[in-house]
């Protein structure tokens, strides 16, 4: 029984107490010391007045008080209390986590114009807080807190002034009778009122404190108050602020400013609230009573905003408040683009508590501008997902992207497997991604969809098992070879190159070099051109094995070879490639709108070819004649798949089959140099475009040929509408040879020479 009276009841506190913040002795009777929670870590503010040693009876009394009032008092804008304890020695009084207003104002460095501005959001936001806690007091609370100053002051992690200090606190009834403070620190801060009664008549329940606010204004501005005489220079106070500055520490009483009115004058435009982080909090305070246009518009400006907010409001405030209205505010896709842009402010650990579950609620979502803008910000959040979150909550919802109507949700989803592919499992990868390149390499009606599938085969080829490597890559690249589309080919002839480490010798000789000797009479120059560079470099691998056998198992040493760690950082640089290119034309050229920003193109619907831009490829020769000019003519240049672009086009599609070839053998080469295919998508824009066909004329100047990104929809992929294009298609090919024939006839002085026959 004595054990259990005699228990000291400060070991049995639920709190761990650390070092103690210095600074604030002046303006507290309290010492504040930083603080865990026991068991959850969680960080806590500790209030701790010694009562024996330092602390009189008055002073005990005060703290009391204060802890009592601020118990009672819930405000956003007041210190918020979380727990207490009294014991015969000491009171403690537990708060959220804040620091000195003084140490948040030191940590701003003046010297940059960036830190500079955000020193000043931060304290206009810092006033607008304290005005709104005083509104609360004075107006609702009907206390006065008569002890506003810099030293009573505190801001959160989350860079929100909070007001602490409440030992002065009084009734408004009081307001006539000033308390004596027994801290000489605050004495300078009284109002004239308190030694001139006679002024104390025409007092308001806000007066004193809205004199407060002034010391307060100015010691933010000017560092502390050294006398009452120093209020009357401005110092540094802003001009937008100095009016009201005036009015607050005006010595009639009567004529300071109720909060509310200082608010609303702060607020106009012009004042010193309105600005864009204020407007920017509050919006987010109110956004479940916003439109949906209001909130689209706020979220599509929010990105370029958050650079010049301070990074603790930003990672602190605005973050929670955006998953907020993401979870509760019916914010839709629009909210991806900043809440990725704070996520990169947070540690892995917060990043996986915090974004991770939205975006695996937004991947489950049936909308389809939801679904493309989560697939256009893949690459910004794709490393912070686990492979199990991956296999299990988003490839299942990716998987449906690859069969929609929707030639835009296709594309963007054959975009995303090169972010995932590191993170898939084998039978998501292998069998599942397969499939679906399978068919829309080969079923496609968009060429550049087709084409894009080729590249980003040829992308994650070192993420797939080498035993299905082997059956695939080749096959599926060959068949990109015989694509009526012509970048399609071009496609697959890079890919071949790019991915030539990973084909047997003898795959080479069988299988890569026919098919691509076909393609070195392929009626577009540009096409042929690529097929002589990379048929040289097979050629000259082979030629070196010849020379010396024994480079044979160095050359196929990466056929067998499974993904290294390493291989992540190649595959997302491996080609600068035909989907950023596809991506950026489908929203910004061709006028096509997300699903939310208008209406979709619905399967089925006719298109027009497109083909606007003219030829990529005469483009792409150009810079590979350039290329080749300046470096060795024995040196082997290989085509750079990386800076193959072009956009979605309606080519009908004459492939048999569904699926690859699995029957034929499939393996790698040795790393292969390329050259400078990169300003094909620069030269695009300025030809003259023409109606794209599954065949094309060679003209004297180059390919003509080209696909038109800004006016497109979907085949509607009927018999009917498929005879009418092989007709066109035959007529056009009768059309090509006898123009051939014509200049053959010219060329040759009339008529073809007969075997033996002499020219005259």
């Amino acid at each position: 029984m004595w054990s259990f009276f005699s228990r000291d009841p400060s070991k049995e506190f639920g709190y761990e107490i650390l070092e103690q913040l210095t600074g604030t002795e002046e303006y507290m009777l309290w010492k504040l010391h930083k603080g865990k929670k026991k068991g959850t870590g969680e960080s806590v503010s500790v209030f701790i007045l010694d009562a024996k040693t330092n602390g009189s009876d008055t002073q005990t009394e005060l703290a009391k008080s204060a802890l009592k009032r601020l118990k009672t008092l819930r405000h956003p804008n007041i210190l918020t209390y979380i727990d207490s304890l009294e014991t015969e020695k000491c009171l403690y009084l537990v708060t959220e986590y804040v620091e000195p207003l003084q140490f948040h104002l030191n940590s701003y460095s003046t010297d940059f114009p960036q830190s500079k501005q955000q020193k000043e959001l931060f304290i206009a936001w810092g006033l607008f807080q304290v005005v709104r806690a005083l509104k609360f007091l004075n107006n609702d609370g009907n206390l006065q807190h008569n002890s506003i100053c810099l030293g009573n002051i505190l801001v959160n992690t989350a860079g929100e002034w909070k007001l602490g200090g409440f030992e002065n606190a009084t009734p408004s009834s009081l307001m006539n009778s000033l308390p004596i403070k027994i801290l000489p620190s605050f004495e300078k801060y009284d109002p004239p009122e308190k030694v001139d009664s006679s002024k104390l008549k025409s007092a308001t329940k806000w007066s004193a404190d809205m004199w407060g606010l002034g010391c307060l204004i100015w010691e933010v501005f000017n560092g502390p108050l050294k006398s009452p005489s120093s209020l009357k220079a401005l110092g540094n106070i802003p001009k937008r602020l100095a009016s009201v500055y005036c009015e607050l520490v005006g010595a009639n009483p009567s004529s300071r400013p109720n909060p509310s009115d200082v608010l609303t004058i702060c607020r106009k435009p012009g004042g010193y609230f309105h600005n864009d982080l204020v407007e920017c909090l509050l919006f987010l305070e109110e956004i479940q009573i916003k439109e949906n246009t209001e909130k689209a518009q706020f979220f599509n400006k929010l990105p370029s905003l958050l650079d010049s907010f301070p990074e603790n409001l930003s990672r602190h405030k605005v973050l929670p408040q955006l998953i907020n209205a993401f979870e509760f505010g019916n914010a839709g896709a629009a909210i991806l683009t900043p809440l990725f842009k704070l996520g990169s402010l947070l540690t892995e650990e917060e990043y996986q508590k915090r974004i991770v579950p939205c975006v695996v609620k937004l991947f489950s979502s049936p909308d389809r501008a939801t679904r493309v803008r989560l697939l256009q910000q893949l690459e910004h959040f794709s490393t912070h997902l686990l492979p199990v979150t991956v296999n299990d909550n988003i490839f299942p919802h990716i998987l449906s992207g690859f069969t929609d109507s929707n030639p835009i949700i296709r594309e963007h989803t054959v975009k995303s497997i090169i972010f995932l592919a590191p993170k898939l499992n084998y039978n998501n990868l292998n069998v599942e991604v397969l499939k679906h390149f399978a068919r829309l390499q080969s079923k496609d009606e968009q060429g550049g969809i087709r084409t894009n599938t080729t590249v980003c085969l040829g992308k994650v080829a070192s993420f797939l098992h080498p035993q299905v490597r082997q059956k695939v890559l080749v096959s599926a690249f060959t068949r990109a070879l015989r694509d009526p589309f012509p970048p399609a080919r071009i496609g697959g002839v890079l890919a071949l190159a790019a991915t030539q480490q990973y084909y047997l010798l003898n795959q080479i000789s069988h299988q890569v070099l026919p098919a691509m000797c076909v393609l070195t009479g392929d009626p577009e120059r540009e096409v042929r051109d690529q097929a002589f560079k990379v048929i040289k470099g097979f050629i000259s691998k082979l030629e070196k094995v010849s020379e010396d056998p024994s480079l044979r198992e160095c050359m196929e040493a990466d056929v067998n070879a499974n993904a290294s760690p390493n291989v992540t950082d190649m595959a997302s640089t491996w080609a600068g490639w035909a989907v950023s290119a596809v991506t950026s034309k489908f929203y910004k050229s061709q006028g096509s709108q997300l699903p939310d920003q208008g209406p979709s193109l619905p399967a089925g619907s006719q298109t027009t070819s497109a083909t606007q831009n003219p030829s990529l490829v005469e483009t792409t020769v150009e810079a590979t004649r350039r290329s080749d000019s300046e470096s060795n003519e024995e040196s082997v240049q290989w085509g750079n798949i990386n800076e193959l672009s072009l956009s979605s086009n309606t080519v009908d599609d004459k492939e048999e089959g569904e699926g690859w070839d699995i029957q034929e053998d499939w393996a790698p080469i040795e790393s292969f140099e390329q050259d400078s295919f990169a300003t094909k998508v620069t030269n695009i824009r300025d030809k003259t475009p023409v109606p794209l066909n599954t065949n094309f004329e060679k003209e004297e100047s180059g390919w003509e040929s080209t696909w038109n990104t800004n006016n497109w929809t979907t085949p509607e992929g009927n018999d009917e509408s498929r005879k009418k294009r092989e007709e066109k298609r035959i007529q056009r090919q009768k059309e090509i040879e006898a123009k051939r024939s014509a200049r053959q006839g010219a060329s040759s002085g009339g008529g073809a020479l007969k075997l033996g026959g002499k020219k005259m």
